[in-house]
């Protein structure tokens, strides 16, 4: 019986020639001005050797102030873009794995140190900080400098950046676009009745708290090409009363169909400090099974996804159409040559690694 991890699968147009997706991961690598770095192509040209069929760069800010960090990669400017295409032109030299980009703003959850500083918000007034914005005025822990709320103003700028965003992606040559709706970020803030205590048309009701993260989606997807397809990143639920959950989430997905998004990537929580998240191997397939019972586009489940075999039943059960691997990736970024191996699938390796392929698996690169 072939392997359903390593049979082919259509994105909006975009053939993936395994189920394997590299999920979008945080660098905090850039230069302060949210250029890209050496650093971002050595990583990048290691992930893009590792056989997936698909790499997302991680979330990439539309706005200065979008930043998680202030080290966080950007998508704004002509610099920005141009770091980006170098990075680009040297690892897509050598690979031809596709590419895509999640577009992202952090909202209230910007302004931050990096991990490897402890984390947490970097006041306004400190060097390297600023203020935040998000729909209500509402920090995300407690102690923290509150952000102001986007009037309608404020509003028609962030759509227009991400538009702007998706247009510098599509001349960067990038093969999809993943909105970032997920994590506690902007988007996700607009979603959760927990962060969104507007007053107006966006807040309050399921359609209102919707109706933001739609209208830029909507206009990301009449910026970038037809023929090229955008996506969504979603949290399935907050895991705190009160929340976003999966019912609202599955409503979510559908309204997005609607509009031609190609794809939804289901993960969970961020939005808030008081989460109780039960954490385990696959603790967010069932979100993802519920979305995938609510749209006919592809779904892709992530968190805690690492043996083999058990990527393999997530699909074959019917819970998700893809699997994204993120810290477990750079853990073992050879992880689709093992599984292939382990499944009986098989993988494009450079041509100068082939002679590395294991006897006992003399099928397992595509030649």
């Amino acid at each position: 019986m072939s392997s359903r991890l390593f049979s082919p699968l259509d994105v909006g147009g975009l053939t993936l020639r395994n189920r394997i997706v590299i999920a979008p991961m945080c660098q905090y690598s850039a230069d302060g001005e949210g250029n890209a770095t050496d650093w971002h192509l050595i990583h990048l040209g290691h992930l893009a050797l590792s056989g997936a069929a698909l790499l997302v760069l991680e979330a990439t800010a539309v706005t200065p102030e979008g930043r998680i960090s202030p080290d966080d990669l950007g998508l704004w400017s002509d610099d920005n873009e141009a770091a980006l295409a170098r990075v680009l032109e040297s690892v897509r030299r050598w690979s031809d794995m596709p590419l895509g980009i999640q577009l992202a703003h952090a909202g209230r959850k910007a302004s931050t140190r990096v991990p490897w500083e402890g984390g947490g918000q970097i006041p306004p007034d400190a060097p390297r900080g600023w203020r935040t914005v998000a729909p209500s005025p509402i920090p995300f822990a407690p102690g923290e400098a509150p952000p102001l709320a986007l009037d309608r103003e404020g509003l028609a700028r962030l759509r227009d950046a991400f538009a702007a965003a998706a247009a510098r992606a599509a001349r960067l040559g990038f093969d999809a676009i993943q909105l970032h709706g997920a994590h506690g970020y902007l988007l996700h803030q607009f979603l959760s009745p927990l962060s969104n205590l507007r007053e107006d048309e966006y807040g309050g009701s399921l359609a209102n708290r919707m109706r933001f993260p739609l209208e830029v989606f909507d206009a990301v997807r009449a910026a970038f090409p037809s023929e090229r397809p955008v996506t969504m990143r979603v949290s399935g639920t907050d895991w705190a009363e009160g929340g976003w959950d999966i019912a609202e989430t599955a409503a979510f997905a559908r309204a997005l169909e609607a509009r031609g998004c190609a794809g939804i990537h289901v993960s969970s929580g961020g939005l808030t400090p008081e989460q109780r998240i039960p954490v385990g191997p696959g603790y967010q397939v069932p979100l993802a099974r519920a979305v995938k019972a609510a749209v006919s586009i592809p779904v892709v489940a992530v968190g805690l996804i690492t043996g083999f075999e058990q990527a393999e039943e997530v699909l074959a059960s019917g819970a998700a159409d893809a699997v994204a691997l993120a810290r477990g990736m750079l853990y073992d970024p050879r992880w689709p040559w093992h599984a292939a191996a382990a499944l009986g699938g098989r993988v494009s390796a450079p041509k100068q690694y082939l002679r590395s392929q294991p006897r006992e698996f003399p099928d397992l690169f595509e030649t």
